[in-house]
């Protein structure tokens, strides 16, 4: 057997998923406004290993979200995933977080546009077939009318930053899953199992989430 525990953070879902053999075995999330991940992340371990019967000694790797996505929410992810392949001496397995989002759905053509809301009308994207192969690169874009406008495939629009693109991209080439809002660790299960198969790894000591933006810090305007 191969358990892997799944973490995503990089959104206001804070999910961790306990998968044995690429399979889920069980899945804990929840989605607040106010990003409670540091508060709920390790309860949710407990939860999902007490729930399956088995201890932090059974698992074999440990796989984490690694962005693009909230800088916060990636950093707190990356931190506990990387205290237990420490502690448990594991390997930790990163897993795209636009690819997770993405296979949420299935369809028979077009591309699959998963989408995170990266404030104001920019979002974090990346161009996916029916078969989740990425073919266009991660990118940080703003979204206005002529967006995408040389392609003429169906283009099926998922997850919290592409809710807001409804009143700019408006032809009839794109598709919009309202119900797909969040990337989760369930569907990260598969994906860590195959990286795992292949000793697909990354350095616990030197990994960091992909962040593709610089963290900015605002503050208030002194009045």
């Amino acid at each position: 057997m191969a358990y892997i525990l799944n973490i995503e953070t990089a959104t206001k879902n804070c999910s961790v998923t306990l998968a044995n053999e690429g399979k889920t075995v069980v899945c804990i999330e929840v989605a607040e406004e106010g990003y409670s991940h540091a508060e709920k992340l390790h309860v949710f371990f407990e939860e999902a290993l007490q729930e399956a019967g088995i201890t932090f000694q059974d698992l074999k790797a440990v796989a984490v979200s690694q962005g693009p996505g909230s800088y916060t929410g990636l950093r707190i992810g990356v931190s506990a995933a990387k205290g237990l392949c420490y502690s448990l001496n594991i390997p930790l397995i990163a897993v795209d977080t636009l690819e997770a989002l993405a296979r949420k759905i299935i369809i028979e053509n077009g591309i699959i546009v998963p989408m995170i809301d990266a404030r104001r009308m920019e979002v974090f994207t990346a161009f996916f077939d029916k078969n989740y192969s990425k073919t266009r690169e991660t990118k940080a874009e703003i979204i206005n009318e002529t967006t995408y406008s040389e392609l003429s495939e169906t283009m099926h629009l998922v997850g919290d930053g592409a809710m807001k693109c409804k009143d700019v991209l408006r032809s009839e080439k794109f598709v919009y899953h309202d119900e797909i809002i969040f990337p989760s660790s369930n569907e990260m299960g598969l994906m860590s199992f195959e990286k795992y198969k292949k000793s697909d790894f990354v350095d616990v000591a030197y990994f960091e989430p992909f962040y593709l933006k610089d963290f900015v810090m605002t503050t208030k305007a002194k009045s």
